[in-house]
């Protein structure tokens, strides 16, 4: 008998509206930190982008960035500071590195509603522990 929980299921996509009050979430912690000029990218369970959005000031690497943490983090339903954690802990967890599309930096939540993985919020801009800030603070804002 295996001790390792079985991960969450997918459930149906994100809303839009629903989409729209994380990200609003998102971007007023991103003001309340003093306007981190943050991308901040949402996807559906089925990892399509449902939005992006680049605040002022955002550097251009970002968008790719915030993608791809939102995408890991609903495909592989789960932060993606856990795959940070796992390279920087080097051994074993450097296999990620060679996993395709594997975003292994902070800044990826899955999104839930009723236990179920419904998308995700990616966000890049600043560093990776300033980026899962305000991946969190969108993350609190989901159904639940």
């Amino acid at each position: 008998m295996s001790t390792n929980p079985l991960p969450p299921r997918y459930g149906a996509p994100v809303t839009l509206d629903e989409a729209r009050r994380v990200m609003a979430a998102a971007e007023a912690e991103c003001a309340r930190q003093g306007d981190w000029p943050m991308v901040i990218a949402i996807v559906d369970s089925g990892a399509h982008l449902v939005m992006l959005h680049a605040l002022d000031g955002a550097q251009h690497a970002s968008l790719a960035l915030a993608q791809g943490k939102a995408v890991t983090a609903n495909n592989f339903r789960r932060a993606t500071k856990v795959f940070e954690d796992a390279v920087g802990a080097g051994g074993i967890g450097l296999r990620m590195l060679s996993a395709d599309g594997v975003s292994a930096i902070e800044g990826g939540l899955p999104l839930f509603r009723d236990g179920a993985v419904i998308g995700a919020i990616g966000v890049s801009g600043m560093s990776a522990v300033q980026d899962g800030v305000i991946a969190a603070a969108g993350a609190a804002a989901q159904p639940g």
